[in-house]
């Protein structure tokens, strides 16, 4: 699929559920991808709006905003996503935006001065020993039950089955419903479950890169 289809479906999907996150998401890159790069931060954006602890979605508006020459907006924009990766332990996202804030003569909150960076952050959602058979999911944040075993096999599944709490994986099973029949995928086509895959890294924050 051509990136001007892959825009045509994406904004199909965000106007049909303004609150679906990854149609936002999917529509940001489909935009960066073809250089609109104003309206891909603008989508990026509504994903935050839905899913405001996206940390990968502050870090791509940041990006985004910068080489749309809005280097105002995308400090603002890199500043609260960088606490946000920082308070839920997102390293690849925290890092990367870090790096994108140099890149325009700023510096990240945590090399501020301490006083500073404390009084900008706010508190973790939810703070605490963690209960025996639970465990605080590496997507939301929040403590929620660990899954007996991982969803499936290789690494992937591992990572899910080791950061990602059975309460978020049954989010992603009804977010994947969407996927699939929004963007009709046939998941017995390599292609389509390449697709669906990618969604559902993306929805997760999985980085492919840290498994290898």
């Amino acid at each position: 699929m051509d990136t001007a289809s892959r825009i045509a479906q994406f904004e199909n999907m965000a106007q049909a559920d303004p609150t679906n996150e990854m149609a936002h998401f999917s529509l940001g890159t489909a935009y960066s991808q073809a250089g609109r790069f104003a309206d891909a931060a603008e989508s990026y954006l509504k994903c935050v709006g839905v899913s405001p602890d996206m940390s990968k979605a502050y870090q791509m508006a940041g990006e985004s905003l910068i080489k749309a020459g809005d280097n105002r907006k995308a400090t603002s924009v890199l500043m609260q996503g960088f606490i946000i990766a920082t308070q839920k332990g997102d390293l690849m996202p925290k890092r990367a935006m870090g790096d994108l804030l140099r890149s325009i003569g700023e510096e990240p909150p945590e090399m501020m001065d301490a006083g500073t960076a404390v009084a900008t952050a706010a508190a973790p959602e939810e703070t605490g020993p963690v209960p025996e058979g639970m465990m605080r999911c590496k997507r939301t944040g929040k403590i929620g039950t660990k899954m007996p075993r991982p969803p499936f096999k290789g690494k992937v599944g591992a990572w899910i089955g080791a950061n990602i709490t059975e309460e978020t994986w049954q989010l992603w099973i009804r977010q994947g419903t969407k996927v699939i029949n929004e963007m009709r995928l046939d998941l017995s086509r390599d292609k389509d479950g390449e697709t669906y895959d990618q969604q559902m890294r993306e929805y997760l924050g999985i980085d492919l890169e840290s498994l290898t």
